[in-house]
Formats: structure tokens, C-alpha cells, sequence
């Protein structure tokens, strides 16, 4: 199990890396000066010589990674060009929201998807089923982009049930909960469908149901435990597809998490912030497929025995 972490360990540490400098030759090669942005085109020769030598951007590019990779050894992310506070007080500031809405949004696709997609397993090839897996597609489809505006427009607007932006209490945090889950509860509606039909043809759940188990028992208690993997794989993969794909989610709704920081970051050729930002979001995907793996090992003995 000790060598076990550590490949995991050193696996991380070598995809963070590669993240890290893919993510600051990409920044440093978009058109944009951060310095024409503080000071303005109009800004004289001196002065903005002057703010590049202050902000370290007078350096070749060379030596700017191997300075922010040093300095990430310290686990210092640097400081915001504009703002001047710590990137990490700035990204401590975003996490618990984005980690809110991620929760929640993962919650609201659970709660749709598991019935949705058992019901459409049961009575498959019935209305039900097709009705189902309609609305799993539907729910593929729409964009984030479009359906959160129309859910601000009905239930906040028309209706005045909600909020219409912002974090203020926990009803603010119902629209952009599912409007972030919806995708992902079309797709994991799909998976359970799937999974649950090819054990549902098992020799076992046929003498089970031999046996007098009732149905709901049988589909509770043996087939969805027994189908449990690949849904941890597929929740474990959108859980870290959550935490970084609510950029479009926040800033539709000023929702005040780590994905409007990091568009307003772009916006203002905020370096630091902006290589923040990615790297949490790269750390967290990684941490949640590596607690995935090990949920493995509760969930089937036979992953146990092999290791």
C-alpha cells in the first residue's frame, strides 16, 4: 500500500508539473500586455518600463518559470499584479464557493439521475423508459450558458422564489446548482440505466428473484451495489469536471467562486491569479480520480485481494 501512494504521489507531482508549465508558456504567449492594462495605452515609455521592472516582467521567460517554480516549492503562488494580495488569500477567499456549488450541483444530480435512471432500467423498452431517457437527453443538450439565464428568468424574475445572482443565503445556490448538475445528471441517468440492465441479466439476480427477494431489495440492496463502479467512475470524473467546469456557471450568475476569479484574471492579464486558478482546479481533479480509485477498494473485496 506504501508504494502504492507514493506512485500515486509521484505520478501527481509529474502531471502537476507538466500542468503547471504548459499553463505559463500558453499564458505568456496570449496577446496582451498586463502592463497596458494597468496603465493604459496612453501610459509613458518610463512608467511602464518602470511597472514591468517592479512586476518581474522584464526577465526573459526563461528565468520568470524558473522563478515561479521555485517559489511554488515554498507553496507560494505569488502575489495579484493588481490587487497586490497573495494569490493564496485570494484563492482561500473563492474555494468554499466553488466548493458549495460543486456539492450541491453534485447532490441535484443524484437526486434526478439515480431514480431517473432505475426507473428507465425496470420498465425498459416501456413509456417510462423512453420518457426517461428523453429527458436525459434533453438535459445533454442545453447548454449552461442558456439554461441558467431562462431558470433566472422564471424563477427569480417571474416568480421572485430566488435570488437572481450572487451568494446570499442558501436559496441563492438552488439555480446555479442545477444548472451546473444538469448535464451531469443526463449523463450519469444514461450510466445507470446501462449498468443496472447488464446486472439485472445476472444468474444471480435471476435466483434471487427465484428465492422470493422482493424488487425493490433486489434492485436496491444487490443490483445498484453491484453496479456501483462504473458509476464511481463516471462521478468521480464529473465531480472534478464540476469543480472546473463552473466558470460559465459563476459568472452567469456572479456566482463569487475560483471560476469568475480566474475569467476576471484572464480579463486583466493577472498571471499569478490566473496560474492559481489552475492549479487548484488541476489539483483537485487529480485528488478526486486518487480518491476515486481507493473508493474502489471499499466498494468491491475483489479489488482488496489483488492488491
Amino acid at each position: 500500500m506504501a508504494e502504492r501512494l507514493l506512485s500515486r504521489l509521484l505520478s501527481m507531482l509529474l502531471v502537476m508539473f507538466g500542468v503547471v508549465s504548459l499553463v505559463f508558456l500558453l499564458i505568456h504567449l496570449v496577446p496582451g500586455d498586463p502592463v497596458d492594462v494597468m496603465l493604459g495605452e496612453s501610459a509613458l515609455p518610463a512608467d511602464r518600463e518602470a511597472l514591468r521592472q517592479s512586476l518581474g516582467l522584464d526577465h526573459p521567460l526563461s528565468q520568470q518559470w524558473f522563478d515561479y517554480l521555485a517559489s511554488l516549492t515554498q507553496f507560494d503562488l505569488g502575489q495579484s499584479l493588481h490587487s497586490k494580495q497573495p494569490v493564496t488569500q485570494l484563492l482561500a477567499q473563492r474555494i468554499p464557493a466553488t466548493l458549495q456549488l460543486a456539492a450541491v450541483a453534485l447532490l441535484c444530480a443524484l437526486l434526478i439521475a439515480l431514480p431517473l435512471g432505475m426507473m428507465a432500467a425496470v420498465r425498459r423498452g416501456t413509456g417510462w423508459d423512453w420518457g426517461a431517457m428523453g429527458m436525459s437527453m434533453l438535459g445533454v443538450s442545453i447548454p449552461n450558458f442558456w439554461l441558467g439565464p431562462m431558470l433566472i428568468l422564471l424563477f427569480s424574475l417571474w416568480l421572485g422564489w430566488t435570488p437572481v445572482s450572487g451568494r446570499n443565503g442558501l436559496t441563492s445556490v438552488i439555480l446555479p446548482a442545477i444548472t451546473l448538475g444538469s448535464a451531469f445528471a443526463a449523463v450519469l441517468a444514461r450510466m445507470v440505466r446501462s449498468t443496472l440492465l447488464e446486472v439485472l441479466g445476472e444468474d444471480y439476480i435471476r435466483t434471487a428473484r427465484a428465492k422470493g427477494v422482493g424488487e425493490g431489495r433486489l434492485i436496491g440492496l444487490h443490483a445498484l451495489r453491484n453496479a456501483s463502479l462504473p458509476l464511481l467512475t463516471i462521478i468521480g470524473l464529473q465531480l472534478g469536471a464540476l469543480l472546473g467546469g463552473a466558470v460559465v456557471t459563476e459568472v452567469v450568475f456572479d456566482w463569487p467562486g475560483v471560476g469568475s476569479l480566474m475569467i476576471d484574471a484572464i480579463q486583466k492579464r493577472d498571471y499569478p491569479v490566473l496560474q492559481g486558478c489552475v492549479l487548484f482546479i488541476s489539483l483537485a481533479y487529480l485528488l478526486v480520480n486518487n480518491l476515486t480509485d481507493l473508493l474502489y477498494q471499499l466498494v468491491d473485496p475483489r479489488i482488496r485481494a489483488t492488491d
